[in-house]
């Protein structure tokens, strides 16, 4: 069995917390969680195919075992967590890589991509939106929340909640795959989220998400013009991102693998074993 490695390396000052598996000689691949998680959501996919690639799975600052400074010492946006992320693969000397992007990882992971087209040689992309197509009614509250933060403060805040953070991963999931969800989960992330200054981290994050959709025409152009090898591995019952985000990859990247699981938003805890082997699959003849 593959081990997994617990590291941790200062990025600008702060604690950058990762998790590594596989040998480095072997081709890289970066994971990029998203809300309200860790780099804890990959830690099946770490042991699944460690022996096959070098796998990073950071955790983002304010997240995880990351440094969670308070919103009056560091710039809580998608662009500031970017470049930590950036300056994470540099120090680490991961000149090529593939990405798996999820949630909030998609931001992050294709302003890299599209900025260093030459570094990135396959993205894996799970609930990692890069259409309009993809928001639910889920986000009508998140972008109002954006306009006028005061008067919508109060209701967001009840996304930072248990009952709000278990839905996260029990909605969309058939009732006989219902076992399979792990209480750890939502139990971990919500401890995370309910240390002192932490709700208010994310409720500025929730504020800065409606600014990454300026950057879609961006991702779009780097897809049409670079061609980048893209596997889709979506769960097809997901209420935060829905499937139409997953089929509008098809638009610009025409030869992407689309795969529409029986999964909600975190498809990895229901689907893993079978994501897995869609990923071994692909980066096996992507990468020849």
């Amino acid at each position: 069995m593959t081990n997994v490695r617990h590291n941790t390396v200062q990025i600008q000052g702060r604690q950058v917390f990762y998790r590594e598996a596989g040998d480095p000689a072997n081709p890289t691949l970066v994971l990029l969680h998203g809300f309200p998680t860790s780099s804890a959501m990959f830690r099946n996919l770490l042991r699944d195919l460690g022996e096959h690639y070098h796998l990073i799975a950071p955790d983002h600052i304010g997240f995880g075992r990351s440094a969670m400074p308070s919103v009056d010492e560091f710039d809580y946006t998608f662009d500031k967590l970017t470049e930590i992320t950036l300056e994470l693969l540099d120090t680490l000397g991961l000149d090529r890589f593939a990405l798996y992007i999820q949630d909030y990882g998609a931001p992050i992971g294709l302003s890299i991509a599209s900025r260093n087209p030459e570094r990135v040689t396959a993205i894996i992309t799970q609930s990692g939106n890069a259409y309009l197509e993809g928001f639910t009614p889920f986000w009508e509250l998140l972008f109002a929340h954006a306009e006028d933060h005061v008067t919508h403060e109060p209701a967001a805040r009840k996304l930072l909640e248990l009952d709000a953070t278990e839905w996260q991963y029990r909605h969309g999931v058939p009732a006989d795959r219902l076992p399979l969800l792990s209480p750890d989960t939502w139990t971990l992330d919500q401890a995370y989220l309910d240390r002192p200054g932490n709700k208010e981290i994310q409720l500025k994050l929730f504020r800065d998400y409606k600014f990454n959709l300026d950057k879609y025409p961006g991702f779009q152009k780097y897809f049409a013009e670079h061609r980048p090898p893209v596997l889709i591995a979506w769960g097809e019952h997901d209420e935060i991102f829905g499937a139409d985000g997953a089929r509008a990859y098809l638009r610009d990247l025409p030869d992407a693998e689309l795969n529409l699981l029986d999964a909600g938003h975190f498809a990895l805890e229901t689907h893993g074993t079978e994501i897995a082997g869609l990923i071994h699959d692909f980066l096996t003849r992507k990468l020849a």
